[in-house]
């Protein structure tokens, strides 16, 4: 595999989506859940999200229960959450793992690319983010603490 593009996912809804449709855009990939102390991130994730979707950025959010049990919903719960608490338009896939065995294969590229310091790989919670070039190829991490509105320069200029 050589670019993110070259992996699927199942969305919220439960469709299989190739993340080559996302191809030629800016990306902003982030593992979520609705019960942590870094949810309010959403809000921030949204509004870059409508910021610079016209420019061809695009968030995605993948759900996991791996951290602190954060995200014990299932589908609709996690679906209703992000609709009705933070009016979430981005893409929501369905819920993954990001660390272990069963890593989603996207999760285990990602940190391939772009290790975590001392965790090396390992995602250390919930909403690490990564940034992903036009390209497919990943660009930087973010640990949980960066807010999103601190990515807005990295963003722009991939743009």
């Amino acid at each position: 595999m050589t670019s993110i593009y070259d992996f699927t996912a199942r969305d919220i809804d439960g469709r299989e989506r190739s993340l080559s449709e996302f191809r030629g855009k800016v990306l902003l990939i982030v593992n979520t859940a609705s019960q942590c102390g870094f949810t309010y991130q959403y809000k921030g994730l949204e509004e870059l999200h409508r910021k610079y979707a016209a420019q061809g950025v695009e968030v995605l959010g993948f759900p996991s229960n791996q951290f602190g049990a954060q995200e014990p919903g299932n589908a609709e719960e996690i679906k209703n959450f992000c609709s009705l608490t933070y009016d979430v338009t981005f893409p929501i896939f369905a819920k993954i793992d990001v660390n272990g065995p069963a890593a989603h294969p996207l999760y285990d590229y990602l940190t391939r690319q772009k290790g975590g310091g001392l965790l090396g790989r390992k995602i250390k919670w919930n909403f690490t983010k990564f940034l992903v070039g036009r390209d497919g190829k990943v660009v930087r991490r973010y640990p949980p603490t960066t807010k999103p509105e601190a990515l807005e320069a990295d963003i722009t200029n991939l743009l």
